[in-house]
Parts: structure tokens; C-alpha cells; sequence
């Protein structure tokens, strides 16, 4: 949801990060700038999925101070190297400084610890990027990466949301893949195969988005109520 409240409210709870979706979500570029420093009132890493991979976005996400870019479609070296490119500063990248918001919020240091303290994250979601697994996993400057299932199962001929022996077996290959290279796996999954994914690896989930879990607990609720059951709480609801 495009508003700082959601993002304050995700950001309290716990999170070892908060991820402002800019590919898939409803937000723009003015709206995330209020959400990044939402969650910076907690202890939340700031994750920005910005819609593309291109400079302008990668370099706007972090200039308004995004802590991890994830960038999607990266099916190649030569497109993992220019989202890393993207995100750092020379001589080891191309950033442009840009002083909106992280430079002058994390002081007069912050171009020289941006390189080191920036993650610039790449999803991994298509047989070419298999195919390119290795190599996109060996560019300097990859420390993670993001496996989006639904679109690696289509792009394998599967329903989007699969679990064939195959697509298992694709995830499989990605995390020992990321074992060899010293690289943290990560993917979006659900509550049902949080903990398989944990099991086979994975130490970077998104387990949830915020219409998702609001329209589950609204529905919980309900269902409660309608069954005349209560809820054990100590929160104000």
C-alpha cells in the first residue's frame, strides 16, 4: 500500500527487512520516499524492488535511502553487472550522487561506506537466468540474490504458482549455487512453504505483503466472529 503508515506498521514487528515493491506494487517514487523513512523508525533494513533494471531507478531508490535494491529480470552477466554499476559509486561503479535523502541523512561519509553498505540484489525468475546462474552469482558486488517463483515457474512452462519436481529441483540448483559463491539465497514464498524453503536453504523470505496479510486477517476475523470464537490478545485490535 502506497502510504507510510503501512510501511511504519510493517516495520515494527519484528522484520529483518521491509521491501517497497515499485515493480509489482502500487507505489510511486514520491510515495516510497515517505515509506523508506517509516521504516526507518524501526530496525528494518530499507528494500526498495525497483520496476526495472535501469540506473535511473536503481540510483533513485538508494538516493531516497533504500539500504537493498532488488532488481528483477537480471538474465545475464552483463545485466548483473549493470545493476551492480548502478549502485555503486566510481571508480567500482557508474551511481551518480544525488543528495535527496541518504546523503544527508547518513552524513558526510556516506558516498565512501555507500559501496560496501549498499546490497544491490538480483532476481533470479528465468531459464536464461539458470542458464546464467553461475556467472551472474560470480560479479563483484552480488552478496544475495532473489528468486521470483511465479515468473521462473512460467518461464520453466509451469503454473505460476508450482511445485513441481523440476521447479523444486531448480531451487535446489540456485542454492547450492549460492553455497559455492559465498552468495545469500532469497525468494519470495508464502506462510505454507516458508518453512520447506528454510529447509532447502533459502535465508532471505518474504513471507507476506501487506494487502495479503490485511485481507487474511480481515477474513480471519470475520470468520471468527461468525463461528462466535474470540481471539486471544493482548493488542488493541
Amino acid at each position: 500500500m502506497p502510504t507510510s503508515i503501512a510501511a511504519e506498521a510493517m516495520a515494527s514487528v519484528g522484520l529483518d527487512y521491509v521491501c517497497i515493491d515499485m515493480q509489482h506494487g502500487l507505489v510511486d517514487y514520491s510515495d516510497s520516499v515517505g515509506m523508506l523513512q517509516a521504516i526507518t523508525t524501526g530496525s528494518p533494513t530499507p528494500t526498495v524492488r525497483v520496476p526495472e533494471n535501469q540506473a535511473s531507478h536503481i540510483g533513485k531508490a538508494l538516493d531516497a535511502g533504500a539500504m537493498a535494491v532488488i532488481v528483477p529480470m537480471v538474465n545475464t552477466i552483463e545485466q548483473c553487472q549493470t545493476a551492480v554499476a548502478a549502485a555503486r559509486y566510481a571508480p567500482e561503479g557508474s551511481r551518480s550522487f544525488g543528495p535527496t535523502r541518504a546523503a544527508p541523512v547518513e552524513g558526510d561519509d556516506y558516498w565512501e561506506r555507500a559501496n560496501t553498505d549498499v546490497a544491490l540484489i538480483p532476481m533470479i525468475e528465468t531459464v536464461q537466468a539458470l542458464e546464467n546462474l553461475e556467472g551472474i552469482l560470480s560479479v563483484p558486488g552480488v552478496e544475495a540474490i532473489y528468486v521470483g517463483p511465479a515468473d521462473l515457474s512460467i518461464s520453466m512452462g509451469f503454473q505460476p504458482r508450482s511445485n513441481e519436481p523440476e521447479f523444486l529441483a531448480a531451487l535446489d540448483r540456485i542454492v547450492e549455487a549460492c553455497a559455492r559463491n559465498d552468495v545469500v539465497p532469497g525468494m519470495h514464498t508464502n506462510v505454507a512453504l516458508a518453512q520447506d524453503r528454510l529447509e532447502r536453504g533459502f535465508r532471505m523470505l518474504t513471507i507476506t505483503a501487506d494487502l495479503v496479510a490485511l485481507r487474511s486477517r480481515i477474513a480471519e476475523d470475520v470468520a471468527m466472529v461468525r463461528r462466535g470464537q474470540t481471539r486471544d490478545t493482548t493488542a488493541l485490535d
